[in-house]
């Protein structure tokens, strides 16, 4: 896998938005504080546009975003925001320049399927908080990410406060993110690909029996017998019909993966919560689990 060259002081950071509409305004904390840090930021052309919920249309969103992936000068590309509208316009995407010249992409959320995209290609990405709402994420977020993208190793030691936990030892290309995106491209020419993979999961605003439908068919398409660990982030805001589905997302999830082997680690802080560590998606990661405690390793090849 292709990993692009650590952040410097003057490396130059685009934010960009590919789905929802995102207001320059709401982006001062981010590019101020990043500004602090020696970096230099610009925006993609289609910042402030609003086509419906969109930042434009979906040709808008895909020049504004194909402009800054050619461009010579960008070294990382960080959406704005996530909502929907990246799947619309992904298969549009011409990945070829990052070949030649690899850049980070950091998002989350709605921009996994950017991600799944970027795998295919044979490149790493950053599943990671984005500029709208940073300000509000934890200090160990805004560090993480920054030292993720200057090249340090991370090695997150977890303790989890669920009780769903397997113990065991697992290595492998870490995949994944939001659980819906994920479902909803299964078949296409941006399918996950888990064969001996470790798998991170996450989701917000779902009911709970869309939970238990996506994970199903996780299983039914064969994810579950092919990864060799899974990894699950934050479920929150989850909803419920009248007649309540009887079980949370956490043990939703249980009930699918129970009877399988691999080591599993519930309650990763990373998703829609203040904590949303980093994960270098694509990079190979050793993950150990014992005692409810996570030890996850980046970089290990």
């Amino acid at each position: 896998m292709i990993k692009p060259k650590p952040l410097k002081k003057g490396s130059v950071v685009a934010i960009v938005a590919p789905a929802r509409a995102a207001k320059e305004k709401d982006l001062s904390f981010t590019v101020n504080w990043m500004k602090s840090l020696g970096y230099k930021l610009i925006l993609a052309d289609n910042i402030n546009n609003t086509y419906h919920q969109f930042a434009g249309d979906d040709q808008a969103r895909l020049n504004a975003l194909q402009k800054i992936i050619d461009d010579e000068s960008v070294d990382a590309i960080w959406c704005a925001k996530g909502g929907y509208g990246c799947v619309r316009i992904v298969d549009l995407i011409n990945f070829e320049y990052l070949k030649k010249k690899p850049k980070w992409f950091i998002g989350y959320s709605d921009p996994s399927v950017i991600h799944l995209a970027l795998q295919r290609q044979g490149m790493m990405s950053i599943h990671g908080a984005m500029p709208v709402g940073l300000k509000e994420k934890s200090d160990k977020t805004r560090d993480y990410l920054i030292d993720m993208l200057s090249g340090k190793p991370l090695y997150y030691r977890l303790e989890s406060k669920l009780p769903f936990n397997r113990d065991g030892f697992a290595e492998g290309e870490l995949i994944g993110g939001n659980l819906s995106v994920i479902y909803s491209v299964i078949g296409s020419q941006t399918s996950l690909i888990s064969n001996n993979k470790i798998l991170f999961l996450e989701d917000l605003d779902e009911y709970l029996y869309h939970i238990d439908r996506m994970m199903i068919n996780l299983k039914r398409n064969g994810v579950f017998d092919q990864i060799n660990g899974l990894i699950v982030g934050s479920f929150n805001d989850m909803n419920d019909n009248e007649v309540g589905f009887g079980k949370t997302a956490y043990e939703i999830i249980y009930d699918v993966i129970k009877s399988y082997n691999f080591p599993v680690y519930f309650g990763f802080p990373a998703g829609h919560e203040v904590d949303n560590f980093p994960l270098l998606l694509g990079d190979k990661v050793k993950m150990k689990v014992k005692n409810a405690k996570l030890e996850l390793e980046h970089g290990i090849a």
